[in-house]
């Protein structure tokens, strides 16, 4: 019999200054625990004990020379977490705040995500300390070229498929899998969230927004309520924000703030046209990492160094990054009469955060089962790859509802509490959990 307490110490024993795996262990032990003391095969497997060790941790150096002619140092990784249900999966991301707790952490979330979305694949995630804020053309092409030279090494189309994250969309894909291409001699699914004309799906950039509405939009249906007319507060203003904005307002809703380092955009007007979302896409792709232009090209409100979770809405979607939105801004939103939070970015919320939601009963969907619309399609792109076709946008859409709401219904199915109320983080941890442990005990891991 596993006692959390005692394990989650032995877990941070080993772990020593990785506080956000720490966090995501301990947020998925606590809820999964009884379902494990209750399994004699996995207590007797040591089923738990094992999913807290990745299968491989991979570091490796990237040298590149800036446009002055001078050589740069980075750190790379490669975090090949659990591949009992497929090919290892998960992006790249490109951030200064990158370590191997980060890393460790994502593809620890990444395993139960891939889990929920039923395809074949495994858990992982990679990156580097490397910051793109302010890199010409030429220096991000260095330097994605150069960090592909290492990873090309242990990574293949039924090993290890990685794909983008923060930092690295579809030019950063695209000089990295060329790069690949050179080294292997070898045109294979090897990345997902490659361009359109040379092997990408349709709707992947927009992928992990579209998904975290359509699970919304079940949660919302739920309740006997309806998502049009809501009002929304997103942050972030990459590729998941701008997804999440898009679909948002072809659902009937509002999204009234985007969010970046500098502060928080308050539109009242909602940022709902084609003008503004393609200013996103502008804005994101000049690494400036800055949103203050938009509240200058539309006339809206900017608001520095604030986060948008003050402003009073219906629905809350954090999109940026982890740890975003914490025990206070959760307070504040509940004060504000909130109904319904959305993890967009992985683990956006804090501990805390979650507690506070848990307690007023506030629906919390956590991102592993809220944000997987974004890894679903990569798992959709690399069908189309092995089968050397495309789908249509319809038919990806349509595969990708699909996937949502069976997401949704595991979680409902093992989150619901004796009073109704459906506890979204329990449920999606318990149904992912599940089928990664029967997997590595029917193959005897």
């Amino acid at each position: 019999m596993y006692d959390v307490e005692t394990f989650i110490a032995e877990v941070e024993r080993k772990n020593p200054a990785q506080p956000e795996f720490i966090q995501a262990v301990k947020e998925v032990t606590e809820t999964i625990i009884d379902v494990v003391n209750d399994n004699p095969a996995y207590l007797h497997g040591k089923i738990l004990d094992r999913l807290v060790e990745p299968d491989r941790i991979i570091t490796f150096k990237v040298e590149w020379e800036n446009d002055n002619g001078e050589v740069q140092v980075n750190r790379g990784y490669r975090v090949q977490y659990n591949n009992v249900l497929g090919p290892y999966k998960g992006g790249i991301r490109f951030h200064p705040s990158v370590t191997l707790g980060t890393l460790k952490f994502l593809a620890f979330e990444q395993t139960f995500k891939n889990s929920l979305t039923t395809l074949p694949m495994g858990g992982g995630k990679g990156g580097s300390d490397f910051n793109p804020k302010g890199k010409s053309e030429n220096e991000m092409r260095r330097f994605c070229r150069s960090f592909m030279t290492e990873l090309q090494k242990y990574i293949g189309p039924e090993t290890d498929v990685p794909a983008g994250d923060i930092g690295v969309g579809a030019r950063e894909v695209g000089f990295m899998y060329g790069m690949y291409k050179r080294l292997k001699d070898d045109h294979t699914g090897v990345i997902t969230g490659k361009g359109r004309n040379w092997g990408g799906s349709v709707i992947r950039p927009e992928a992990t927004g579209f998904g975290a509405m359509y699970f919304a939009e079940d949660m919302v249906k739920a309740q006997g309520d309806t998502f049009e007319g809501k009002t929304i507060a997103v942050s972030g203003f990459g590729n998941v924000a701008w997804g999440a904005v898009m679909k948002a307002t072809e659902l009937g809703a509002k999204v009234v703030t985007i969010s970046g380092p500098d502060g928080y955009i308050y539109d009242p007007d909602g940022v709902n046209t084609e003008e503004k979302w393609r200013y996103m896409v502008a804005l994101r792709a000049s690494n400036n990492d800055v949103v203050e232009p938009y509240a200058k090209q539309f006339g809206a409100k900017f608001v520095p160094n604030r986060k948008p979770w003050e402003v009073p809405v219906d629905m809350a979607f954090p999109c940026a990054i982890q740890n975003e939105l914490n025990g206070e801004d959760a307070k504040t939103l509940v004060k504000n009469g909130t109904k319904y939070v959305v993890e967009t970015s992985n683990m956006g919320c804090t501990a805390d955060a979650y507690t506070v939601f848990k307690n007023a009963r506030v629906l919390f969907a956590p991102g592993k089962a809220a944000n997987a619309g974004g890894v679903a399609v990569s798992g959709l792109e690399m069908t189309q790859n092995s089968m050397k076709l495309s789908w249509t946008e319809e038919e990806v859409d349509e595969k990708l509802q699909r996937i949502m709401k069976e997401i949704h219904a595991s979680c409902v199915r093992e989150g619901r509490e004796p009073d109704g109320f459906v506890n979204y983080a329990r449920g999606a941890n318990i149904a992912g959990f599940r089928k990664v442990a029967d997997a590595m005990l029917d193959m005897g891991y």
